[in-house]
């Protein structure tokens, strides 16, 4: 038997090669005025931008620009909502990495009545249901990492002593489109590709574990899985295969996207809200540095607490797809998803905690707070006591 699932709305999806082009036409259906957000220059410093502004031009669009340079705060997104309100915008274009489609998502979703987006995000201020519309919204992701282009959730983040990473999330801020083309990863750096990349692959290995998993996400987790085993080394090492092994890395973010829509994610995303309000380090950085320490945690509690938890098998499970290899005994698969998982982590040279001053009098504060939502679907209740040693292990 089956047990009953459901599934959420999922924008609709171009992939492919020079898909970008497509922009202009899906664009135009909504009206001529829109709003871009993009990253500070690079995409402006590119010949798809000029492609892009031509054919926007001809159908007859004006359009007016926001640049996002860093994770996006509640005030950048008050901001942009203030200063746009009365341009009559009529459709927003998120192009960029994951943080410039939170915060176009964000804008879009504000932007036909106004007010603040503190008074949406979940565990923080009054928590006012969402009354939408939102503006229809198109998302070109330039990075193959946080999947945002899939997803119903913008995440917002204030730094300091009293910051927080939390979500602005409605099924009316699901874009109306994902327009997903690997051309556009050409110029991602190094670091760029490895943390982003290992991000893909944290969210499509806690979706397929998440206590909310079901054969549909399953099935999808998978091939973004097997995608990220054939494509994140290879183009992170920029070999002759790097071409397409972006298109392997494309697809694998749009599916972790749409996985953790549907099933949440786990101990990992938990940890990474916490990094990332009181600490400088990216998101990405946060997942792709932790992910080898909190599998190695999960397993080692199911173990010893839930030894036949459904979550073991699945981890032996990726852990045979990762090697290609047949294991009589499961507890030989989970070995080699962890030295897999620690090998890439080294080969990739993913910061250390320590790195972004991130210290042992930080423990007590970061377990505190990572018990989110992404935490309430890892698929064991981890004590602080286990919490806080995967974070010991990347100091």
């Amino acid at each position: 038997m089956i047990a009953p699932f459901s599934i959420a709305r999922l924008p609709r999806i171009e992939f492919g090669a020079g898909r970008l082009a497509k922009v202009p036409e899906l664009a135009a259906r909504y009206g001529t005025r829109a709003l871009i957000v993009t990253g500070g220059q690079s995409l402006r410093q590119t010949e798809h931008w000029e492609s892009l502004a031509g054919a926007l031009s001809e159908r007859g669009m004006t359009w007016k620009d926001f640049p996002v340079n860093d994770e996006p705060s509640p005030k950048l997104v008050d901001h942009a909502v203030q200063d746009f309100l009365d341009e009559h915008i009529e459709v927003v274009l998120g192009i960029g990495g994951g943080s410039v489609l939170d915060a176009a998502k964000a804008i879009a979703g504000l932007l036909p009545r106004g007010g603040s987006v503190m008074d949406h995000l979940e565990g923080v201020g009054p928590e006012k249901p969402y009354q939408g519309p939102s503006l229809p919204y198109i998302a070109v992701p330039t990075t193959a990492g946080t999947g945002s282009e899939a997803t119903k959730n913008a995440v917002l983040s204030e730094r300091g002593a009293h910051g927080f990473k939390k979500s602005f999330r409605d099924e009316q801020l699901v874009p109306q489109y994902a327009v997903v083309d690997p051309e556009l990863l050409a110029s991602c750096p190094p670091d760029l590709i490895a943390a982003n990349g290992m991000d893909a692959l944290t969210q499509l290995l806690e979706s397929y574990v998440s206590l909310k998993a079901n054969p549909f996400t399953d099935a999808l987790a998978l091939s973004g899985l097997a995608a990220a085993r054939d494509g994140l080394l290879a183009w992170y090492e920029t070999g002759p295969a790097a071409a397409a092994a972006r298109g392997q890395m494309a697809y694998a973010a749009l599916i972790s996207g749409i996985t953790l829509a549907q099933c949440g994610l786990g101990s990992v995303h938990g940890l990474a809200s916490p990094l990332g309000a009181f600490s400088t380090i990216p998101h990405g950085v946060a997942c792709g540095t932790m992910v080898s320490t909190c599998t190695d945690m999960n397993i080692r509690a199911m173990r010893e607490r839930e030894p036949n938890h459904p979550a073991l098998g699945k981890y032996a499970a990726v852990g045979a797809l990762f090697t290609g290899k047949h294991y009589e005994h499961r507890e030989e698969a989970w070995v080699a998803l962890l030295e897999i998982l620690s090998d890439w982590t080294y080969r990739m040279k993913l910061p250390t905690l320590s790195e972004y001053g991130i210290g042992e009098t930080d423990m007590g504060r970061m377990v505190a707070n990572s018990r989110g939502s992404s935490m309430k679907t890892n698929p064991i209740v981890l004590t602080d006591a286990e919490i806080a040693e995967t974070l010991r292990a990347r100091l």
